[in-house]
C-alpha cells in the first residue's frame, strides 16, 4: 500500500465504517482476546501491533474406553472422533494511513475486552505527536522504544519465520519480483533503512548489532529537492512523475562527454557521468517528470554505491533494504538494485522485504512481549487474513491494485512447536522444497488455478458433509468458498503476492482458508472409516507377503506402497472413482498402476542394495490415511524392522485432507501392534517411533520440521530417507539432495502432470539416490 505524504493529525471524528470498503471487524479481528498492543507511527502511516488468543475447532481422536470393541464388530469405527475448542496465539498486523488515526482507536477502545497490560509498545516518529490521543483514546500508558532497535527485531522475526520474506526486483521480468529461500543461518547481513536520511547498520547476531554509517542524503532530500523542483509536494505524487520521465534529458551520460570514444575506456555510453549536468548548458525548460527521475537516479546512485562500500568492507553479501523510501514502489527498487549491481559488480545483491512496512511495529511488539519469550516458538503467516504484497506498478490495473480501503492485513499464527531444519539436508542453504515455480511457468501457474477453482465446488460439499450435525455448516462453507475463490483470483493477477506461488502454496492456502471457517479436518469421517477397513485387511495382507520369496517379496512390498499412495482424495481422478465406485480396493489399485519400466524406475538399483547390509534407522514420511498408511506404509516398515533397521516413522500435526495425522498413526500403530508381533516388540523396544512432523500441509518443507524430530533423526543415526505420495515427493522434494540414501515414490495421480513428467495418468515415480561419495 502506497503512503500518501505527510498527512495531518486525527480524521475529525469520520465514521470507520464509511471510510473503508470493508467491514470494520474484518480489519482489527478478534479484538475482544486481544492482550497485548504496539504500535508504529510514521510520517503518514500507522503500524497496528497487537496478540490475541483464537478459539478454533480441532477434530481430535482417541481409542475407545474398552479395547477390541471394533475388531469384533464389522461395523464399529477404529476410534472415537470429537470435535473439540482449541486456543491458539495469532499476531494481528495492521497498516493504516494516520488519517484513520482517530475512528481506529475509538473503534478498538469500544471493542476491547481486557488486555494482560496496561502499556502499549511504541515506535517511529509520530509516536510523539499522537501519545495524547492513543492514552485518552485507549487508557493505555505510551511506552517509546528505540526506532531501530524495532526496525532490527522485526526484521530478524521475519526473516527466521516467513521462508519467501525476501526479494530481489527486477523490473523488466515476469514476473517483476524474484523471492529468496531464507538461508538457516539469517546472520550477519547489512540493513539499509532509507527514511529522511540513510541508516546502515550491521547485524551480527539476534542482539547484536551496530550502526556503522549512513547518509544525510537520503528519502528527504528526494522528497525537499523533488518539492522545489517540481512544485509537487506529495511524496507518491514525485514518484509517479519520476516514473514517467527520462533522466538522460537532465543528466549528462558518458556519450555526451567522450562520444563513440567511451567503448575505449571499457564505460557504457548510457552511464551517467553527472547528474543534472546539462541543465547547466542547455537553454531551455525541464519537464517536471525529466527533472525528478534525474533526482531519483542522483539519491539512489549515491545510496547504492554507500551500501556497497560498506557491505564489501565488512565482507557481506546480503544487503536488505527498507524505509520509506522504498514501501514497495518499483521505481526506487529498480535504481537501488541496478546500482548496487553496478558497484558490486553483481557480487552483492540488493534485497527488499516483503513486510518492510511492519519491521517496526513487530520490533516494538516483540520488546513488550519479551517475558512471554515469543522468539522460543515458530510462527506462519496465515495466508487466509493476510493481504499479500501488492504491486504498486503504475502499469497494473488501478482495480488490481486496490485495497480494503487504505488497509494492510499481517497476521501470524504460532506453531505449537518449533521448526527447524532436518539434520539430513545435504545443503540447507540452497534447499528449495517446490519442484515448480508457479510465478516463472506461466502454462502451469494458468493450469493450477483452474484446477484448484474447478475443485472448489467439491470442497464445499466436502466440507458440509463433515458436519451434519451443525446448522450454519452451509453458510460457513460459503464464506469458505468466496474467501479462497478471491484468494486464486489474486493470485491470477498477482502470483507473487505470498512470496513464490507453487501446488504448495495453493494447497496450504486451501487449507488456512478452511480452518478461518471452523473446518478442521472436513476428511476425519472419510479416514475414520477408511482405516477401519484397511485395519481389518492387514493380516491377509502380510501372510500373502510373508507366503513370498525374498525377491518377490520385495517387489510385492513395493507396489503395495504405491497402490496404497493412490487413495488421495486430493486427486480429482481418484476421487472420482472412490466416489463412484465404493469396492475400488486395495487389489483394484494394484491393477491402475502402470507396469514396469516405471517413468522413473530405480528399483533394480534399489534390490541390490536391500542385498546388502541393513540401514541403521529409516526415516519414513507418510502420506495417506487407511490403505496407504496400513496397507502400504506399515508392511514396508515391518519388513525394515524384521531386516535390524529401526524406524522412524513421521506423520503431519494436523490434519490436511485425508493425509494421516500423527494422532490417528497411534492409535493405527497401537491396533496393528496388537495383531502384529514384530511391530509389536519394535514399538516396545523402541526400534518403530512415531513422530510428528510439525506440518498441517500436504506437502513437505524439509527446512521446516518439528524440531523433536530433527533431534531423534541425529540421535539414531538415520542413514535412509522414504518420501511417500505426490504432495511430498513431486510437488515438492523432487530435486532434494540429502547426505544419505533417499527412496522418493509416488504415484501420479494428475493426467496434466504425467504429460508434463513423460507420463501417463497413475504413472510411477520410484525414485532411488544416494549421495556422492
Amino acid at each position: 500500500m502506497a503512503e500518501r505524504g505527510a498527512s495531518g493529525g486525527g480524521s475529525g471524528g469520520d465514521s470507520l465504517d464509511k471510510s473503508i470498503t470493508l467491514p470494520p471487524d474484518e480489519i482489527f479481528r478478534n479484538l475482544e482476546n486481544a492482550k497485548r498492543f504496539a504500535i508504529d507511527i510514521g510520517g503518514s502511516l500507522t503500524k497496528l501491533a497487537y496478540y490475541s488468543t483464537v478459539q478454533h475447532k480441532v477434530a481430535k481422536v482417541r481409542s475407545f474406553d474398552h479395547p477390541g470393541k471394533d475388531m469384533e464388530q464389522d461395523h464399529e469405527p477404529p476410534y472415537e472422533i470429537s470435535v473439540q475448542e482449541e486456543i491458539t496465539a495469532r499476531l494481528h498486523f495492521i497498516k493504516f494511513e494516520n488519517t484513520y488515526m482517530e475512528a481506529c482507536l475509538d473503534f478498538i477502545r469500544d471493542h476491547l475486552v481486557n488486555t494482560e497490560t496496561k502499556v502499549i509498545q511504541a515506535t517511529g516518529g509520530g509516536a510523539y505527536k499522537f501519545k495524547d490521543l492513543i492514552e485518552e483514546k485507549l487508557r493505555l500508558k505510551v511506552d517509546k522504544e528505540d526506532v531501530m532497535t524495532c526496525l532490527i527485531k522485526g526484521c530478524n522475526f521475519v526473516l527466521k519465520n516467513i521462508p519467501h520474506e525476501a526479494f530481489m526486483y527486477q523490473k523488466d521480468s515476469d514476473p517483476e519480483f524474484r523471492f529468496q529461500t531464507n538461508h538457516p543461518n539469517i546472520f550477519p547481513y547489512l540493513l539499509v533503512n532509507i527514511g529522511s536520511g540513510v541508516s546502515i547498520v550491521k547485524v551480527e547476531t539476534e542482539d547484536r548489532f551496530e550502526w556503522i554509517g549512513g547518509s544525510s542524503i537520503g528519502g528527504g532530500t528526494f522528497w525537499g529537492l523533488g518539492a522545489l523542483l517540481t512544485k509537487t509536494k506529495k511524496f507518491d505524487e514525485l514518484l509517479q512523475l519520476a516514473s514517467r520521465g527520462r533522466h538522460a534529458n537532465v543528466d549528462m551520460l558518458v556519450q555526451d562527454i567522450y562520444g563513440g570514444a567511451h567503448q575505449t575506456l571499457g564505460l557504457s555510453g548510457n552511464l551517467i557521468a553527472s547528474s543534472f549536468g546539462k541543465s547547466a548548458t542547455a537553454d531551455r525548460e525541464f519537464s517536471k517528470e525529466d527533472m525528478a527521475k534525474s533526482l531519483l537516479h542522483m539519491i539512489s546512485n549515491d545510496i547504492g554505491q554507500l551500501a556497497c562500500l560498506y557491505a564489501k568492507l565488512h565482507g557481506l553479501d546480503r544487503v536488505y533494504f527498507g524505509g520509506f523510501f522504498i514501501r514497495g514502489h518499483p521505481v526506487t527498487m529498480r535504481t537501488i538494485t541496478y546500482s548496487i549491481n553496478f558497484f558490486s559488480k553483481g557480487e552483492v545483491q540488493a534485497l527488499f522485504l516483503r513486510h518492510e512496512g511492519y519491521l517496526g511495529a513487530i520490533g516494538a511488539f516483540l520488546k513488550g512481549a519479551e517475558q512471554d519469550n515469543p522468539n522460543q516458538y515458530s510462527w506462519g503467516e496465515n495466508y487466509a487474513a493476510s493481504s499479500g504484497l501488492m504491486s504498486t506498478s503504475p502499469e497494473l490495473c488501478p482495480a488490481q491494485r486496490a485495497r480494503s480501503g487504505t488497509f494492510d492485513l499481517l497476521e501470524m499464527d504460532r506453531l505449537e512447536r518449533p521448526l527447524v531444519n532436518l539434520p539430513l539436508l545435504l545443503d540447507p542453504s540452497s534447499y528449495v522444497p517446490d519442484t515448480v515455480d508457479l510465478t516463472d511457468d506461466a502454462l502451469a501457474r494458468q493450469y493450477w488455478l483452474t484446477c484448484f477453482e474447478e475443485a472448489l465446488d467439491g470442497v464445499v460439499k466436502r466440507a458440509v458433509a463433515s458436519q451434519p450435525e451443525s446448522i450454519d455448516a452451509a453458510e460457513r462453507a460459503e464464506k469458505f468458498r468466496q474467501k479462497y475463490w478471491s484468494k486464486l483470483q489474486t493470485l491470477r493477477h498477482q502470483p507473487f503476492a505470498y512470496g513464490t506461488l507453487t501446488v504448495r502454496s495453493l494447497l496450504d492456502t486451501r487449507e488456512h482458508c478452511l480452518n478461518e471457517f471452523n473446518f478442521p479436518d472436513p476428511y476425519s469421517k472419510v479416514k475414520q472409516t477408511e482405516n477401519g477397513l484397511a485395519l481389518k485387511c492387514f493380516q491377509s495382507v502380510t501372510r500373502s507377503l510373508d507366503s513370498l520369496g525374498w525377491e518377490e517379496r520385495q517387489l510385492a512390498l513395493v507396489k503395495g506402497l504405491l497402490a496404497g499412495n493412490v487413495f488421495d482424495w486430493g486427486a480429482k481422478a481418484v476421487s472420482d472413482v472412490l466416489e463412484s465406485d465404493p469396492q475400488f480396493g486395495f487389489e483394484e489399485a494394484k491393477r491402475k498402476l502402470q507396469e514396469r519400466p516405471w517413468l522413473v524406475d530405480s528399483y533394480t538399483k534399489w534390490l541390490q542394495r536391500l542385498k546388502g547390509p541393513p540401514h541403521k534407522c529409516a526415516l519414513i514420511f507418510a502420506d495417506n490415511s487407511g490403505i496407504d498408511i496400513i496397507l502400504g506404509v506399515f508392511p514396508f516398515v515391518r519388513e525394515l524392522l524384521f531386516r535390524g533397521t529401526e524406524v522412524i516413522l513421521a506423520c503431519n500435526s494436523g490434519p490436511a485432507l485425508n493425509d494421516v495425522t500423527y494422532s490417528e498413526s497411534l492409535i493405527v500403530a497401537e491396533r496393528i501392534a496388537a495383531m502384529d508381533p514384530v511391530v509389536c516388540s519394535a514399538l516396545r523396544e523402541d526400534r518403530l517411533l512415531l513422530v510428528q512432523t510439525g506440518s498441517s500441509s500436504p506437502c513437505l518443507d524439509l527446512s521446516r520440521l518439528d524440531k523433536g524430530l530433527a533431534v531423534l533423526v541425529r540421535e539414531r543415526g538415520a542413514d535412509l530417507v522414504v518420501i511417500e505420495g505426490m504432495g511430498r515427493a513431486i510437488h515438492t522434494n523432487y530435486h532434494a539432495s540429502l547426505r544419505c540414501e533417499s527412496l522418493k515414490l509416488a504415484v501420479v495421480k494428475n493426467a496434466w502432470l504425467a504429460e508434463r513428467l513423460g507420463g501417463q495418468l497413475f504413472s510411477v515415480i520410484f525414485k532411488y539416490e544416494v549421495p556422492a561419495e
